[in-house]
């Protein structure tokens, strides 16, 4: 106690002692991929070469948003929607989105089973807090993309599977199974952020089995296991690639299954932020409530121009095909380029490209030393060195839950210039061939 006391007072007159934030203020874990974009940064700024590959984002002047949708945009503005939507998201969109999932999908929903808010970020927030209490506990497979930090806003019981390179990094039934008891959320994404792999139709159908069979077991009074499906990325598969959801494998999975989607990632549009959750009517009033009080809502205008972009079919399906072309081309190319390295003996390897923006990649180096003798002794110091002697920028697993001795990382190609992949494969070869 006394030490305690000598420390406030030896504080300065104007920082706050740090007893005086929340607990979830002062637990609140770092982004390794804020970290590592402030290195990037400053590298850059310094006039280095740098291939950044580390954005989950696009860059507009090589992926621009659909031109009939940016026009539906600026039309809207002239018509001066610009007041606040409802706070279940406009009929008008409810009813677009409910279509074209339809047509799209084969998914029936009507516009009460459907909540829009600024993005899937706050449907994601919303739906956690609306299931899971403090100390329940919440089933998400690592690597993943921000679950762990979901869990820690509502302070549930963290309970990572650690998926593997065999299955994609796909997490299976058998991954799943042994932690299913008193789970009140299972989180999955298909395809995952950050590995770009996607469910296979029997993988899948085995998870909805084991969670329609666990709702089974479970009494009156228990609460039930509810399945979030992350599909941000589903309309971004490449060649023979297709992707599978809960409830068309499984109608009965539409009592426990929470969709998020956007328009986000399938047209390139992340900062226009007009996202929808799907699923049962309770679960989505509920979190319309929350997202009430927080104020998430989509802008106007872009609802109102979202409505009418969803319904042109035609525009949609010739945007897709040229969208999803440049960047199957820019991830076939890259892992192409791994492939070779590998060939020739080089500490590298990757998975084939299946969906989303991402590539998974691996650089087993750890262990070896750099040409000035030092000792790349953990797989921070491979990220590190990638970046300083290959200029080479990629998020490694480790920044999404996996372990910190994971060898694998996420590539994103949502800002990469094709001209500069062969010179990216040319360095990060004179990188490696240093190594001994």
């Amino acid at each position: 106690m006394e030490n305690k006391v000598q420390q406030q007072e030896m504080a300065p007159e104007n920082s706050t002692p740090a007893e005086h934030f929340s607990q979830l203020a002062e637990t609140l874990i770092g982004s390794e991929i804020v970290k590592l974009g402030g290195e990037i940064r400053e590298k850059i700024k310094q006039g280095e070469k740098i291939y950044n590959f580390t954005i989950g984002d696009f860059d507009p002047n090589i992926f621009p948003i659909p031109k009939e949708l940016e026009n539906e945009i600026i039309a809207a503005y002239r018509k001066h929607f610009t007041n606040y939507p409802a706070a279940e998201g406009n009929f008008d969109l409810r009813e677009a989105i409910a279509a074209f999932l339809q047509q799209k999908e084969g998914l029936v929903y009507n516009t009460s089973e459907i909540l829009v808010a600024s993005g899937g970020r706050p449907l994601i927030y919303a739906f956690f807090r609306t299931i899971a209490d403090k100390g329940d506990k919440i089933i998400y497979a690592v690597p993943s993309w921000n679950n762990n930090h979901y869990t820690h806003f509502v302070e549930g019981v963290h309970c990572e599977v650690e998926a593997s390179p065999e299955n994609n990094f796909m997490p299976t039934a058998a991954d799943i199974m042994p932690h299913i008891k008193d789970a009140v959320i299972l989180a999955l994404c298909s395809p995952q952020n950050p590995t770009g792999t996607t469910f296979t139709k029997e993988a899948l159908e085995a998870i909805c089995d084991m969670v329609l069979e666990e709702n089974r077991r479970r009494g009156e009074g228990e609460k039930k296991l509810y399945v979030l499906y992350d599909q941000m990325y589903w309309q971004l598969t490449y060649r023979d690639i297709r992707h599978y959801d809960p409830v068309s494998l499984r109608p009965q999975m539409k009592a426990y299954t929470v969709y998020i989607d956007a328009i986000s990632k399938c047209f390139a549009a992340t900062g226009v932020r007009v996202g929808w959750a799907m699923g049962p009517e309770a679960i989505m009033t509920k979190m319309k409530a929350i997202l009430s009080h927080v104020g998430a809502w989509a802008p106007m205008a872009e609802q109102k121009a979202v409505a009418q972009f969803l319904l042109q079919h035609d525009n949609i399906n010739n945007y897709l095909k040229h969208f999803k072309a440049g960047i199957s081309l820019r991830l076939q190319q890259i892992y192409d380029g791994f492939m070779r390295l590998k060939a020739e003996g080089l500490p590298v390897d990757a998975i084939a490209p299946q969906a989303a923006i991402y590539l998974t990649i691996r650089v087993h180096a750890k262990g070896m030393k750099t040409a000035a003798q030092h000792l790349l002794a953990q797989q921070k110091d491979v990220t590190g060195y990638l970046l300083n002697e290959a200029g080479m920028a990629i998020v490694p697993f480790y920044a999404f839950g996996a372990s910190k001795d994971s060898s694998w990382y996420r590539l994103s190609v949502g800002a990469c210039k094709k001209e500069e992949i062969d010179a990216m494969i040319d360095s990060l070869a004179r990188a490696l061939r240093k190594l001994k």
